[in-house]
């Protein structure tokens, strides 16, 4: 598919590459090999279910087509927060208000996964509490506010709301209205953790392939992937590669896109300007439907996220379209020097919820075949309680995982052709609603 071809040449550009320590290569897979689990992705999804499964007794592959972290993983925003991409509501539309509840309840165990990791494994992620939802007019407050309200009165779910005339000492922006602050959510550095949970989960006993792409799963009582160098056989597979699946899994890609994602690190500003700009020093994030999104990094820079492509072509003229963004936001920076400008695909759902559950087996064969997708740029946290989820699944207790299975997913319209060119007219028309 072209748009991986895109999702290469926007990688070398990654601001989180800078500074960061790889470990050596993981040898790619060679020869005949066996295991209980074997994982396709070496994202945060794929670790996460392999450190679970280890600790549940499993021996576990994980096979990465590039390098662990390459993907979305490792080049996202870096917020972690509290929820889900969809509005809860969808969640009580679909399965009632008291499996709501346990999902939210879920979302929220999310959080505190990755700050126990954080801690057991010693990762240096750059962790940093404070999230900040923000709405830039009258129409988005109401829904801000209500949404915050909503989440209190049924979830007991409390956040701070601020009142316009307190926003300077949280947000230094004339463009927001309203906020809301979440001192539980927060943020950090996206390859770092990744490549933490790595580790993590090889001193686990986890073994780990490093460049080696699977091209066909053989299901059966023993699934097997084949890679250009060997083959592996499992008693479970877990497909978590989410849009870099190209096409392993024809039955899932209809109900996902690849959505491009760009973001862009401004040069280390002064510590007393970058204090001043965001005085709270949380995450941030609007509430329209093409949303910004940024926070402040350990290194003094503004990291900035704020385009999306819904055609898998990169926009032109990357870097200074981002400064014109970010000036939008803080008139202050208009001139600032943008270092870094990158970008990558997420994998986004129609309802924009999640997509977990089992491929179905043919007649006769048993189900296991398990797959983890749709975190619709909301994955950061949600990752770590997916692989946490079906660990358990495996283990014999799939009612956790089954709730999150039992959300329904529609195709997304106009077929393999025309889905793409349709979604493109759709978020032009969100776009326009959010002007408007």
């Amino acid at each position: 598919m072209n748009y991986l071809n895109e999702d290469l040449a926007l990688a070398r550009d990654s601001y989180y590459l800078e500074g960061t320590t790889r470990d050596p290569v993981h040898a790619p897979l060679q020869g005949e090999q066996d295991c209980d689990v074997a994982i396709v992705g070496g994202g945060l999804a794929g670790l996460s279910a392999a450190i679970e499964l280890a600790e549940r007794g499993f021996r576990v592959t994980v096979l990465e087509a590039r390098e662990l972290g390459s993907g979305a993983s490792g080049r996202n925003g870096g917020q972690a927060i509290h929820g889900l991409a969809c509005d809860q509501r969808e969640i009580e539309r679909q399965l009632g208000e008291t499996r709501a509840r346990e999902v939210w309840k879920m979302s929220i165990e999310a959080l505190d996964i990755l700050r126990e990791r954080i801690a057991r494994f010693d990762i240096d992620a750059q962790w940093r509490d404070g999230f900040l939802g923000v709405a830039v007019n009258g129409r988005k407050a109401r829904e801000l506010l209500s949404h915050a309200d909503h989440l209190e009165r049924h979830y007991d779910y409390p956040m701070r709301r601020i009142a316009r005339a307190d926003l300077p000492a949280w947000i230094a922006s004339a463009r927001y209205v309203a906020a809301v602050h979440d001192p539980r959510s927060g943020h950090l550095h996206p390859l770092r953790y990744t490549l933490g949970v790595g580790r993590a989960a090889a001193s686990l006993g986890v073994t780990l392939h490093e460049h080696s792409q699977v091209t066909a799963v053989e299901p059966g009582r023993r699934p097997v992937l084949v890679t250009a160098g060997g083959r592996l056989k499992a008693r479970k597979v877990l497909l978590a590669g989410n849009v870099y699946l190209q096409g392993l899994a024809p039955a899932l890609a209809p109900r996902i896109m690849p959505v491009g994602t760009y973001i862009a690190a401004t040069a280390p500003l002064p510590p007393d300007q970058l204090r001043a700009l965001i005085p709270c020093g949380a995450a941030v994030c609007d509430n329209n439907f093409v949303l910004d999104y940024f926070r402040p990094s350990q290194d003094g820079r503004l990291i900035f996220g704020g385009r999306a492509s819904y055609s898998t072509l990169t926009p032109s003229g990357l870097a200074d379209s981002m400064r014109k963004r970010i000036a939008t936001v803080f008139p202050q920076l208009a001139q600032v020097q943008i270092t870094h400008a990158w970008g990558g695909f997420v994998d986004v759902t129609m309802n924009r919820a999640p997509d977990f559950g089992r491929l179905p087996a043919a007649r006769g064969q048993p189900d296991n075949i398990y797959y983890l997708q749709g975190f619709s740029g909301h994955g950061l946290a949600l990752t770590g309680l997916s692989g946490r989820l079906v660990a358990e699944a495996m283990a014999g207790d799939a009612q956790r995982f089954d709730t999150f299975a039992a959300l329904r997913h529609r195709a997304f319209p106009g077929g393999r052709w025309l889905r793409t060119p349709a979604l493109v007219a759709g978020m032009a028309y969100y776009r326009l609603k959010d002007l408007l």
